[in-house]
């Protein structure tokens, strides 16, 4: 950003130069010469303190009124330092292009609209001099539209850009951090995983079932590690069924809307973790065999992910007994993580009757 404000100082330094020149170029011309110096020692006065207003970006909004105001004052005090004969002949106003300075700060820090606005109001100051809108007149209050729209529109596609950029290496770093950790996981979780499984189910009985979870935790790390990183969008979101996706297995179902879901990264991630932590519960407590539906809903409020499962269900009391017990898992990885980022969560079971946890972040 500091760069484009570089820019603005940069043009209203050369106008203010030419604004001088062509002041030096008409004194014979001024009604009031005294008065013509004033307001050139204002402008460059200004000019000065721009660079250090603009460039602290304090009380900017404050700063670009004051700089519109200012320009188009100048622009208003040609009726005192030119005579209405060298006006009506379409002697230059007194600042001449140092006007449009403002309005290209205000297409730089407000956009494409504030920018055509800002432009619209200092054209209109030509006109209150000209006392006309000349063909002259139209042709520069154009240029200061076009001047305006354009630089709002070219600073925030550099925005973009930049913040496209930005992403793509922070995904790229973290990729390759991923596909080191996937390397080294690769050479030994994963193959004591299978090991075990490979052992487990050779030597039958409980060994088998310890073999068959180690293979089932095998499918899940391996596709884990192999998921790419969810893409982070210009505004920093995420869609969060590429978080959900890798934590499918043989007994988990993932649905979701066809299109993309997106969330803050931070709030997506969080979202992930709390659906992450209530299928482990289905996995520690729903009892042998049972299954879990992950839905994933999209509405214009919030984003909502149901867990449910078939399993053994649990008593009313149990959460809190738990919490008594200081047994605060669900309380630490699920309730708590949802109320870090605005959610709630709400979870219902009835012994024999399976668990179901709905976790829902509003947006906005």
């Amino acid at each position: 950003m500091q760069r484009w404000w570089r820019v603005v100082s940069a043009y209203r330094g050369l106008a203010l130069f030419y604004a001088v020149a062509i002041a030096i170029a008409d004194r014979h011309d001024y009604s009031r010469p005294w008065l013509a110096v004033v307001l050139l020692v204002v402008m460059a006065l200004w000019t000065a303190a721009t660079i250090w207003l603009y460039d602290g970006r304090r009380r900017l909004t404050a700063v670009l009124v004051a700089d519109l105001a200012l320009a188009v004052a100048m622009v208003l005090a040609t009726l005192a330092v030119l005579p209405r004969s060298r006006i009506d002949a379409g002697a230059a106003t007194l600042p001449g292009p140092w006007a449009g300075a403002a309005v290209l700060a205000w297409g730089v820090a407000r956009g494409p609209l504030a920018g055509v606005i800002a432009a619209a109001v200092a054209g209109a100051a030509d006109v209150i001099v000209r006392g006309t809108l000349t063909q002259g007149t139209a042709y520069g209050v154009a240029l200061l539209l076009i001047a305006g729209g354009l630089a709002g529109y070219v600073v925030q596609l550099s925005r973009r850009v930049e913040e496209a950029t930005e992403s793509a290496a922070r995904v790229a770093a973290a990729t390759e951090e991923r596909e080191r950790l996937a390397r080294d996981i690769h050479d030994s979780v994963l193959q004591v995983l299978a090991l075990v499984a490979r052992r487990g189910a050779a030597l039958g009985g409980e060994a088998a079932e310890l073999g068959q979870l180690a293979g089932e935790q095998e499918v899940a790390l391996r596709t884990l590690v192999a998921t790419p990183l969810p893409l982070e969008d210009a505004a920093g979101e995420v869609d969060v069924r590429a978080l959900l996706e890798p934590l499918a297995r043989d007994r988990v179902s993932i649905s979701g809307p066809a299109t993309a879901v997106h969330l803050a990264r931070s709030r997506a991630e969080e979202l992930a973790a709390a659906t992450r932590a209530a299928l482990d519960n289905v996995e520690r407590h729903a009892g042998d065999g049972a299954r879990a539906w992950v839905l994933l809903e999209d509405d214009d409020e919030a984003v909502t992910v149901s867990v449910r499962d078939d399993g053994v269900g649990m008593a009313p009391d149990r959460l809190a007994a738990a919490r008594r017990d200081g047994r605060l898992g669900v309380d630490q990885s699920i309730l708590a993580r949802m109320r870090s980022i605005g959610g709630n969560a709400r979870i219902e079971s009835t012994p024999g009757g399976g668990t179901e946890v709905e976790l829902r972040v509003p947006r906005g």
